[in-house]
């Protein structure tokens, strides 16, 4: 996982996917059209959304990891919190569902880590983070807007 601040992308080398990911999230600012956009085929491609924010405890918070891609997470306006657990350290809900990649976690308890997003922060999620977002940073039901960057493994030059 890594937190920083959008202006120090470039202080990760991991490739051309992260090139064309973060010049695509410099391009975005607040009130930006939610959908996802195409950044490099249907490989690599982003989804702006907006939602109220939830508490963990909430039947529709949702602790998912994933194996194909990475995610690259950042809130455009609002402020969001996310707990992120090892995936290892958790018992699994539902089975990975290989055509949505997508795995879910039972919720056991606060994340000892937990990262707070707000506008030019992001978050970069990898296969061993199960993460459970859209948690409030204040009251719950505060409106987030976001987009998360769906990148393959593959394309990321990690280690």
């Amino acid at each position: 996982m890594i937190v920083d601040n959008i202006t120090n992308w470039r202080n990760y080398r991991l490739g051309e996917a992260w090139e064309k990911a973060f010049g695509f999230l410099e391009s975005l600012t607040s009130g930006a059209e939610e959908k996802e956009y195409p950044l490099d085929g249907d490989e690599l491609f982003a989804r702006v959304m907006s939602y109220p924010s939830k508490l963990e405890t909430d039947e529709d918070a949702v602790l998912e990891a994933h194996r194909k891609f990475a995610d690259i997470q950042m809130v455009l306006g609002g402020a969001e919190r996310i707990a992120v657990y090892p995936t290892d350290s958790l018992a699994s809900k539902a089975a990975y569902d290989e055509e949505r990649d997508v795995e879910f976690f039972q919720y056991s308890g606060p994340a000892d880590l937990q990262a707070t997003l707000r506008p030019g922060t992001f978050v970069l999620l990898l296969p061993q983070d199960a993460h459970m977002p859209q948690l409030a940073v204040g009251e719950a039901g505060a409106l987030i807007e976001k987009v998360v960057v769906k990148v393959p493994m593959s394309r990321l030059l990690l280690g």
